[in-house]
């Protein structure tokens, strides 16, 4: 794991780019993955990344795992390569938002 400065920069990073509340991620995990003819039980909605951002949300900084810290690692880096403030009004129309939304973070929210 890393030292304390850096994951106390990591979790506050996390939080930063995850600007939906672990209600709000679980909402959207469960209705993106609503179906027609089936819905998957709750805790087992949306995808694999969607679900460990998810967990992390639920835990304290002083309970992450390795894995944990290789979640929040790898959602930092993909939230902030993928967002760029002067698009994102334009993230409303696209499919980007969706998949934004999908590890924790809404390009729309303030």
């Amino acid at each position: 794991m890393t030292d304390s400065r850096e994951l106390d920069a990591l979790w506050e990073d996390f939080h930063r780019v995850v600007n939906m509340t672990s209600k709000e991620l679980a909402d959207w995990l469960r209705t993106r993955d609503a179906g027609e003819l089936a819905e998957p039980l709750p805790d087992q909605a949306g995808p694999p990344l969607g679900k460990q951002v998810l967990a992390v949300l639920q835990k304290r900084r002083t309970d992450l795992t390795d894995e944990d810290v290789r979640v929040m690692s790898l959602v930092v880096e993909m939230v902030s390569g993928q967002t760029d403030m002067a698009d994102e009004p334009e993230a409303e129309r696209t499919q980007r938002r969706h998949t934004l939304m999908s590890i924790g973070h809404d390009p729309l929210k303030p």
